[in-house]
């Protein structure tokens, strides 16, 4: 598990105890933004789909991974790849961190650098990416300060109440020679 450990975190799977977190964040309205969600989800479906948080990466094409910390081993957040293409080796990345007060610790920097090792060790990743819309300021600097370059733009892309934002689109390309 040396490759998802850091020195103040470390990525586990979901356990069945994740529940009453992963419900706290699944229903946060304020990420519905950017997870494209517009209803809240029960914890009978978030129990379902923990029960099957198992399943292989190949099957599902995403991975769900828990982002605790090493100090007090506790969960903080989550860091998804999504949208998993092993034909063209690529994936897309997510990262959230649930609570103000361990945004900030460099907690999210770490989990990035963590899961990049992983696909790139684990899944023969080419390539992660990461849509992130043009007012996340936070997530603009960690995905850069990541390695990541911005290689696009995606016009009125996210509806955010009456008006519509622009999404970056953001790269991390390996040398794979």
């Amino acid at each position: 598990m040396t490759t998802l450990k850091g020195e103040k975190i470390y990525l586990r799977a979901l356990e069945s105890s994740d529940l009453d977190f992963l419900y706290l964040l699944e229903n946060d309205e304020n990420g519905w933004e950017v997870s494209n969600t517009t209803t809240p989800y029960s914890k009978h479906i978030l129990e379902q789909y923990l029960d099957n948080a198992h399943r292989d990466i190949y099957d599902v094409k995403q991975l769900r991974l828990v982002i605790c910390t090493i100090e007090r081993e506790e969960a903080i957040g989550f860091v998804d790849l999504f949208d998993f293409d092993p034909k063209h080796s690529r994936a897309g990345v997510g990262i959230i961190i649930f609570s103000e007060e361990n945004k900030g610790k460099g907690y999210a920097f770490e989990a990035l650098q963590l899961i990049n090792q992983y696909a790139v060790k684990h899944l023969n990743i080419h390539q992660l990416y990461a849509n992130i819309t043009e007012d996340n300021t936070q997530s603009i600097k960690l995905f850069e300060k990541a390695g990541y370059a911005e290689s696009g733009i995606k016009k009125d892309w996210i509806k955010s109440g009456k008006n519509y934002k622009n999404e970056l689109f953001y790269q991390l390309i390996h040398d794979v020679h």
